[in-house]
């Protein structure tokens, strides 16, 4: 009898080792310096939580694991999100942080984005929401209103930056926190006063800074871009802006606007309609919109590429002189088709 129970305490023992060293040795499954995975708010069982972390690489062995989720009452005080795993570490380490909910940060990283599918797609890939979920939020003037924006105007509170936030923030928290920033964006530099002294809303400034953004990718040029559709609208004239043309096409890879491009039927097509179009083309960069507030006066009304291609342009105060400019750039780009035509 002795024997039998000495047996049970040595096997008993030797258990508790096995635990105490599965505790303490790496239990990861991949070979990167870390990696992340997320629990849905569906998977929160030992079991569920375990198969979870199995089917995303993290950890080698389920059952042992679950095993310490369950005989440390673990599961109750998991909640769902991201977390972040560094190689090697020990599944005492992983149990601790499920349970003091230690989440990995999310970036949220906006630069220039064009269409709202673009916007829900990005929200998608790195939160617990579907894009369909955040197409029918932006769709909607309901959900929209506290944002003093509508649906067409919508991209104009985001200021591309990056923000932090966790895997399971709700959509409304995350259009809360892109409010404020543009928020706080137009209260700082004078932002609000300039805008004023352009006859302008911090709205209209935005919209116009999307086609500056559009327009060039040099900042010496995109000053006086935006000083030429100033005075355009302030005397009236139609912007003429050839990337709203690409807008309303939804076609931004065209290199060329054709003339019968420009009947286009949208609100966008700013050849066929004066003034703004309803929103912007895109998400400027807090650069650009700085661009247009310190616009230069300037008495230019046209502007076009320069023949050499070089990213720069011709501005002109009168038709003829842009015609000029517009025929040669016109002529360069015919001979460089030409000679791409020769080369297939």
């Amino acid at each position: 009898m002795r024997k039998v129970i000495g047996l049970a305490v040595l096997i008993i023992a030797g258990l508790a080792i096995a635990f105490f060293i599965y505790l303490k040795s790496p239990a990861t499954a991949f070979s990167e310096k870390k990696q992340y995975f997320t629990l849905s708010e569906d998977s929160l069982s030992a079991s569920l939580i375990t198969q979870a972390l199995l089917k995303q690489h993290i950890i080698k062995r389920g059952w042992p694991f679950q095993f310490v989720l369950k005989e440390l009452n673990i599961a109750k005080h998991v909640k769902p999100g991201k977390y972040e795993v560094n190689k090697n570490a020990s599944a005492l380490s992983i149990v601790r942080m499920l349970k003091n909910n230690q989440q990995a940060a999310v970036n949220l990283v906006i630069n220039k984005l064009r269409l709202k599918e673009d916007l829900a797609k990005l929200i998608a890939k790195n939160f617990a929401i579907d894009s369909s979920q955040v197409m029918n939020f932006m769709n909607s003037n309901d959900s929209l209103l506290p944002y003093k924006v509508d649906t067409s105007t919508v991209f104009t509170i985001i200021i591309p930056d990056t923000y932090t936030f966790y895997w399971n923030t709700s959509l409304r928290k995350i259009f809360n926190r892109l409010s404020v920033a543009d928020s706080i964006f137009w209260s700082k530099n004078d932002r609000l006063e300039k805008a004023k002294a352009l006859g302008l809303s911090p709205k209209q400034v935005y919209i116009l800074a999307s086609i500056v953004e559009e327009e060039s990718n040099i900042d010496e040029e995109r000053g006086k871009i935006a000083s030429v559709y100033i005075n355009r609208l302030n005397q009236n004239m139609a912007l003429q802006a050839c990337p709203t043309i690409k807008y309303a096409m939804k076609d931004f890879a065209l290199t060329r606007i054709y003339e019968k491009y420009l009947f286009t039927p949208s609100p966008y097509n700013t050849y066929r309609n004066k003034g703004l179009p309803p929103g912007p083309i895109c998400t400027p960069s807090a650069k650009c919109i700085d661009i247009v507030l310190n616009a230069p006066k300037t008495n230019y009304l046209y502007f076009v590429a320069k023949s050499d291609f070089s990213g720069y342009s011709h501005f002109s105060s009168n038709f003829a002189e842009h015609s000029f400019y517009a025929k040669q750039y016109q002529q360069a780009l015919d001979a460089e088709m030409a000679k791409k035509q020769k080369q297939k």
